[in-house]
Protein backbone atom coordinates (compact mmCIF):
# COMPACT_ATOMS: atom_id res chain seq x y z
CA UNK A 1 0.00 0.00 0.00
CA UNK A 2 2.90 2.36 0.69
CA UNK A 3 4.40 1.68 -2.73
CA UNK A 4 1.02 2.05 -4.45
CA UNK A 5 0.36 5.34 -2.66
CA UNK A 6 3.74 6.81 -3.63
CA UNK A 7 3.52 5.62 -7.25
CA UNK A 8 -0.03 6.97 -7.57
CA UNK A 9 1.23 10.50 -6.90
CA UNK A 10 3.87 10.06 -9.62
CA UNK A 11 1.52 8.43 -12.14
CA UNK A 12 -2.13 9.07 -11.19
CA UNK A 13 -3.16 7.80 -14.62
CA UNK A 14 -2.05 4.24 -13.76
CA UNK A 15 -4.98 1.91 -13.20
CA UNK A 16 -4.97 -1.59 -11.74
CA UNK A 17 -3.23 -3.26 -14.68
CA UNK A 18 -0.38 -0.75 -15.00
CA UNK A 19 0.11 -0.57 -11.23
CA UNK A 20 0.29 -4.37 -11.08
CA UNK A 21 2.86 -4.50 -13.87
CA UNK A 22 4.90 -1.70 -12.26
CA UNK A 23 5.02 -3.62 -8.95
CA UNK A 24 6.07 -6.78 -10.76
CA UNK A 25 8.96 -4.85 -12.34
CA UNK A 26 10.01 -3.89 -8.81
CA UNK A 27 10.24 -7.58 -7.92
CA UNK A 28 6.89 -8.03 -6.14
CA UNK A 29 4.74 -11.08 -6.83
CA UNK A 30 1.26 -9.58 -7.09
CA UNK A 31 -1.87 -10.10 -9.15
CA UNK A 32 -4.51 -7.62 -10.40
CA UNK A 33 -7.15 -8.92 -7.96
CA UNK A 34 -5.04 -7.96 -4.94
CA UNK A 35 -4.02 -4.57 -6.38
CA UNK A 36 -7.65 -3.75 -7.19
CA UNK A 37 -8.67 -4.59 -3.61
CA UNK A 38 -5.90 -2.45 -2.10
CA UNK A 39 -6.55 0.52 -4.40
CA UNK A 40 -10.25 0.44 -3.55
CA UNK A 41 -9.41 0.23 0.14
CA UNK A 42 -7.21 3.32 -0.25
CA UNK A 43 -9.74 5.20 -2.38
CA UNK A 44 -7.42 5.37 -5.40
CA UNK A 45 -8.47 5.20 -9.03
CA UNK A 46 -6.73 6.21 -12.23
CA UNK A 47 -7.64 9.73 -13.37
CA UNK A 48 -9.95 9.61 -16.37
CA UNK A 49 -12.14 12.37 -17.89
CA UNK A 50 -15.02 11.42 -15.62
CA UNK A 51 -15.86 11.67 -11.94
CA UNK A 52 -13.40 9.71 -9.82
CA UNK A 53 -14.66 7.23 -7.27
CA UNK A 54 -12.59 7.79 -4.16
CA UNK A 55 -12.94 7.79 -0.42
CA UNK A 56 -16.19 9.75 -0.60
CA UNK A 57 -18.90 7.29 -1.63
CA UNK A 58 -22.31 8.75 -2.60
CA UNK A 59 -25.43 7.95 -0.58
CA UNK A 60 -28.48 7.72 -2.84
CA UNK A 61 -30.76 8.77 0.01
CA UNK A 62 -28.99 12.10 0.47
CA UNK A 63 -29.87 15.24 -1.48
CA UNK A 64 -27.35 16.22 -4.16
CA UNK A 65 -26.89 19.94 -4.80
CA UNK A 66 -26.07 21.47 -8.22
CA UNK A 67 -22.59 22.62 -9.22
CA UNK A 68 -22.45 26.42 -8.89
CA UNK A 69 -18.92 27.26 -10.05
CA UNK A 70 -19.14 26.86 -13.82
CA UNK A 71 -17.62 29.97 -15.42
CA UNK A 72 -17.39 31.67 -12.00
CA UNK A 73 -14.32 33.86 -11.51
CA UNK A 74 -12.90 33.42 -8.01
CA UNK A 75 -11.52 36.86 -7.12
CA UNK A 76 -11.34 37.17 -3.32
CA UNK A 77 -10.98 35.20 -0.09
CA UNK A 78 -14.08 33.59 1.41
CA UNK A 79 -15.78 33.51 -1.96
CA UNK A 80 -15.40 29.73 -2.32
CA UNK A 81 -14.34 27.09 0.17
CA UNK A 82 -13.88 23.44 -0.66
CA UNK A 83 -13.41 20.19 1.26
CA UNK A 84 -12.14 16.72 0.52
CA UNK A 85 -10.84 13.52 2.14
CA UNK A 86 -7.59 11.64 1.56
CA UNK A 87 -5.78 8.57 2.87
CA UNK A 88 -2.75 9.05 5.16
CA UNK A 89 -0.42 6.15 5.77
CA UNK A 90 1.05 5.25 9.14
CA UNK A 91 3.87 2.86 9.99
CA UNK A 92 1.17 0.25 10.59
CA UNK A 93 -2.24 1.06 9.14
CA UNK A 94 -3.77 4.28 7.88
CA UNK A 95 -5.89 7.29 8.78
CA UNK A 96 -8.29 9.53 6.89
CA UNK A 97 -7.60 13.26 6.61
CA UNK A 98 -10.10 15.95 5.68
CA UNK A 99 -9.32 19.61 5.04
CA UNK A 100 -11.35 22.73 4.33
CA UNK A 101 -9.55 25.19 2.06
CA UNK A 102 -10.21 28.68 0.71
CA UNK A 103 -9.95 28.47 -3.08
CA UNK A 104 -8.61 31.97 -3.72
CA UNK A 105 -5.75 31.92 -1.19
CA UNK A 106 -5.22 28.13 -0.82
CA UNK A 107 -5.45 28.79 2.94
CA UNK A 108 -6.35 25.67 4.96
CA UNK A 109 -9.18 26.84 7.20
CA UNK A 110 -9.38 23.61 9.22
CA UNK A 111 -8.45 19.93 9.07
CA UNK A 112 -9.20 16.75 11.02
CA UNK A 113 -8.10 13.11 11.24
CA UNK A 114 -10.20 9.98 11.72
CA UNK A 115 -9.76 6.22 11.82
CA UNK A 116 -13.08 5.70 10.04
CA UNK A 117 -14.99 7.32 7.18
CA UNK A 118 -17.96 8.29 9.33
CA UNK A 119 -18.94 11.96 8.68
CA UNK A 120 -18.18 13.12 12.26
CA UNK A 121 -14.61 14.28 11.56
CA UNK A 122 -15.73 16.27 8.50
CA UNK A 123 -18.49 17.93 10.52
CA UNK A 124 -16.05 18.81 13.32
CA UNK A 125 -13.66 20.48 10.86
CA UNK A 126 -16.53 22.41 9.24
CA UNK A 127 -17.92 23.70 12.52
CA UNK A 128 -14.50 24.95 13.62
CA UNK A 129 -13.91 26.60 10.24
CA UNK A 130 -17.23 28.46 10.40
CA UNK A 131 -16.25 30.02 13.73
CA UNK A 132 -13.37 31.81 11.95
CA UNK A 133 -15.03 32.80 8.69
CA UNK A 134 -17.83 32.14 6.25
CA UNK A 135 -17.73 31.48 2.50
CA UNK A 136 -20.26 32.55 -0.08
CA UNK A 137 -20.12 29.10 -1.72
CA UNK A 138 -18.98 25.76 -0.29
CA UNK A 139 -17.96 23.13 -2.86
CA UNK A 140 -17.44 19.38 -2.29
CA UNK A 141 -17.84 16.13 -4.14
CA UNK A 142 -20.98 14.02 -3.72
CA UNK A 143 -19.54 11.79 -1.00
CA UNK A 144 -21.86 10.71 1.79
CA UNK A 145 -19.77 12.58 4.39
CA UNK A 146 -20.52 15.89 2.63
CA UNK A 147 -24.14 15.19 1.70
CA UNK A 148 -25.08 14.09 5.23
CA UNK A 149 -27.59 16.18 7.17
CA UNK A 150 -25.04 16.84 9.92
CA UNK A 151 -22.66 18.42 7.40
CA UNK A 152 -25.26 20.32 5.38
CA UNK A 153 -27.18 21.86 8.30
CA UNK A 154 -24.35 24.18 9.54
CA UNK A 155 -23.97 25.50 5.98
CA UNK A 156 -27.70 26.15 5.69
CA UNK A 157 -27.78 27.92 9.06
CA UNK A 158 -24.93 30.16 7.91
CA UNK A 159 -26.78 30.89 4.62
CA UNK A 160 -23.89 29.46 2.59
CA UNK A 161 -24.61 28.36 -0.98
CA UNK A 162 -23.90 24.63 -1.39
CA UNK A 163 -22.18 23.36 -4.53
CA UNK A 164 -21.28 19.77 -5.45
CA UNK A 165 -19.15 18.40 -8.25
CA UNK A 166 -21.17 16.75 -10.99
CA UNK A 167 -20.46 13.52 -12.82
CA UNK A 168 -17.72 13.83 -15.39
CA UNK A 169 -16.17 16.83 -13.61
CA UNK A 170 -13.06 15.21 -12.15
CA UNK A 171 -11.13 18.50 -11.99
CA UNK A 172 -13.75 20.56 -10.11
CA UNK A 173 -11.89 20.19 -6.81
CA UNK A 174 -8.41 20.44 -8.36
CA UNK A 175 -7.06 22.89 -5.77
CA UNK A 176 -7.63 20.56 -2.84
CA UNK A 177 -6.27 17.64 -4.89
CA UNK A 178 -3.06 19.64 -5.31
CA UNK A 179 -3.06 20.25 -1.56
CA UNK A 180 -3.10 16.49 -0.94
CA UNK A 181 -0.14 15.99 -3.25
CA UNK A 182 1.81 18.70 -1.43
CA UNK A 183 0.98 17.37 2.05
CA UNK A 184 1.98 13.82 1.14
CA UNK A 185 5.24 14.69 -0.61
CA UNK A 186 6.40 17.30 1.90
CA UNK A 187 5.10 15.73 5.13
CA UNK A 188 3.54 12.26 5.11
CA UNK A 189 6.13 10.48 2.97
CA UNK A 190 8.96 11.88 5.04
CA UNK A 191 7.65 10.27 8.23
CA UNK A 192 6.32 6.99 9.59
CA UNK A 193 3.67 7.96 12.14
CA UNK A 194 3.62 5.41 14.94
CA UNK A 195 0.41 6.60 16.62
CA UNK A 196 -2.62 8.73 15.88
CA UNK A 197 -1.37 11.35 18.36
CA UNK A 198 1.98 11.59 16.58
CA UNK A 199 0.27 12.00 13.20
CA UNK A 200 -2.02 14.70 14.58
CA UNK A 201 0.83 16.66 16.14
CA UNK A 202 3.09 16.42 13.09
CA UNK A 203 0.34 17.33 10.61
CA UNK A 204 -0.65 20.26 12.80
CA UNK A 205 2.88 21.64 12.60
CA UNK A 206 2.95 21.09 8.84
CA UNK A 207 -0.34 22.91 8.20
CA UNK A 208 0.93 25.85 10.29
CA UNK A 209 4.03 25.90 8.07
CA UNK A 210 1.90 25.52 4.92
CA UNK A 211 -0.37 28.43 5.82
CA UNK A 212 2.18 30.90 7.17
CA UNK A 213 5.65 30.05 5.84
CA UNK A 214 5.48 28.03 2.64
CA UNK A 215 5.79 30.27 -0.44
CA UNK A 216 3.46 29.50 -3.36
CA UNK A 217 4.53 30.33 -6.88
CA UNK A 218 0.90 30.59 -8.00
CA UNK A 219 0.34 33.22 -5.29
CA UNK A 220 3.27 35.40 -6.40
CA UNK A 221 5.58 33.72 -3.86
CA UNK A 222 3.37 34.75 -0.97
CA UNK A 223 1.99 32.47 1.72
CA UNK A 224 -1.68 31.44 1.83
CA UNK A 225 -2.00 33.30 5.14
CA UNK A 226 -0.76 36.53 3.55
CA UNK A 227 -3.18 36.24 0.66
CA UNK A 228 -6.08 35.29 2.91
CA UNK A 229 -5.24 38.17 5.25
CA UNK A 230 -4.39 36.23 8.39
CA UNK A 231 -1.52 37.50 10.54
CA UNK A 232 1.19 34.87 10.60
CA UNK A 233 2.20 33.42 13.92
CA UNK A 234 5.80 32.74 15.00
CA UNK A 235 7.75 30.30 12.81
CA UNK A 236 6.93 26.67 13.55
CA UNK A 237 10.56 25.91 14.41
CA UNK A 238 10.42 28.46 17.26
CA UNK A 239 7.35 26.99 18.90
CA UNK A 240 7.89 24.84 21.94
CA UNK A 241 6.71 21.24 21.49
CA UNK A 242 3.27 20.73 22.92
CA UNK A 243 1.21 17.75 23.94
CA UNK A 244 -1.62 17.15 21.46
CA UNK A 245 -5.15 17.79 22.66
CA UNK A 246 -7.10 14.88 24.03
CA UNK A 247 -8.25 12.67 21.20
CA UNK A 248 -11.85 11.97 20.40
CA UNK A 249 -12.82 8.51 21.77
CA UNK A 250 -13.36 7.43 18.17
CA UNK A 251 -9.65 8.03 17.59
CA UNK A 252 -8.45 6.21 20.69
CA UNK A 253 -5.87 3.69 19.43
CA UNK A 254 -6.75 1.26 22.21
CA UNK A 255 -10.26 1.00 20.78
CA UNK A 256 -9.02 0.65 17.19
CA UNK A 257 -6.33 -2.07 17.35
CA UNK A 258 -6.62 -2.78 13.64
CA UNK A 259 -4.81 0.48 12.91
CA UNK A 260 -1.58 -0.79 14.35
CA UNK A 261 -1.52 -4.39 13.20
Amino acid sequence: MVLIDEQYLRTPFYGVDKTTEWLRRQGHTVNPKRIRRLMRQMGLEAIYPRRKRGLSTPDKQHKIYPYLLKNVAVTHPDQVWCADITYVRMYHGWLYLTAIMDWFSRYVMEWELSVTLEPDFCVAALERALTNGQPEIFNTDQGSQFTSVDFIDPLKKAAVQISMDGKGRVFDNIFVERLWRTVKVEEVYLRDYQTVAEAKLSLGRYFAFYNHERLHQALGYRTPGEVYGVAAGPPVALRAPSVPAALNPAMNPSKKPQIFV
